[in-house]
């Protein structure tokens, strides 16, 4: 959930400091959106959880930015021969997603090269902004961020996800289209990365802040906004304050949206799957 670079340290034991990295759960689909440095712990979870089982897993990537990927060569399930990745992100993602993916492990940066890798990996670049993962029915919209990224919608029978870690709200918050693309989801992960007075001197870098954020989320509907790709400087104590200025600009709405920080190791059930 940190932006830009991961920032380990006391300052953000809380909120966490690892770079962006969601796993989402449905039924025997397991999706992981994104690859930063979070995949690590993610991977020994897993590994630790499944006990040496064959693992099925699907990656989706926003785009190829290092705090999006640079926990790939870290992530412990590519090292287990027993172990399938598919990994899917938009068509024309730099000089092409294979290239990016496998350059970041040629010897100049990595030891272990990726085609010496034991597990069977796909990558694939999607043409088709609508696909589906199991029965979880995906859609992806591009983000408004340098380079070539986008977000996602998961629709799934246990509710509705809409993740968009890295994204600068257009024509002043007020962009219809996205207010279309998350309208209703039950949690709704977006780029909250300043605050207003931040944001005026960071315009154009392809990151929102959380005045923006909450009025987008009350205009699409969205029942919990998570706060997401924390400001590398915003420490544990920062981020609740930010959180309490986005509760209160909700109530000033009289809005029923909830609004919370992510921060590792935080589950969320969906309302269908909190009956289970």
């Amino acid at each position: 959930m940190r932006g830009s670079i991961a920032t380990p340290g006391a300052g953000t034991v809380r909120h966490g400091g690892n770079t962006s990295c969601v796993e989402v759960r449905n039924d025997d689909e397991i999706i992981i959106l994104d690859a930063g440095t979070g995949l690590r712990a993610l991977g020994q979870s897993l590994l630790k959880e499944f006990k040496g089982q064959p693992l099925n897993l699907t990656l989706l990537l926003t785009h190829t930015h290092w705090d999006h990927i640079q926990g790939l060569p870290f992530f412990g399930p590519i090292y287990n021969p027993r172990c399938r990745l598919r990994i899917l992100g938009c068509e024309g993602a730099r000089k092409g997603l294979v290239a990016a993916l496998t350059g970041q492990m040629e010897s100049t940066y990595f030891p272990v090269p990726f085609d010496k890798l034991p597990s069977n990996i796909e990558i694939e670049e999607f043409k088709d902004f609508n696909f589906a993962i199991g029965n979880v029915l995906v859609r992806a919209q591009r983000a408004n961020h340098p380079g070539v990224c986008v977000g996602y919608r998961l629709f799934s029978p246990d509710g509705l996800i809409a993740f968009f870690p890295d994204t600068e709200p257009r024509t002043g918050g007020i962009d219809r289209d996205m207010i279309d693309f998350v309208r209703d989801a039950d949690v709704l992960i977006l780029d909250s990365q300043y605050d207003r007075a931040e944001y005026q001197t960071h315009t154009g870098w392809g990151h929102g802040c959380v005045d923006d954020s909450v009025a987008l989320a009350l205009s699409a509907g969205v029942k919990h906004l998570y706060l997401f790709h924390h400001d590398p400087d915003h420490d544990d104590r920062r981020m609740d304050g930010l959180v309490k200025h986005a509760r209160k600009l909700v109530a000033k709405r009289k809005g029923k949206l909830k609004v919370d920080a992510a921060r590792e190791g935080l589950t969320i059930l969906l309302p269908a799957g909190k009956g289970r």
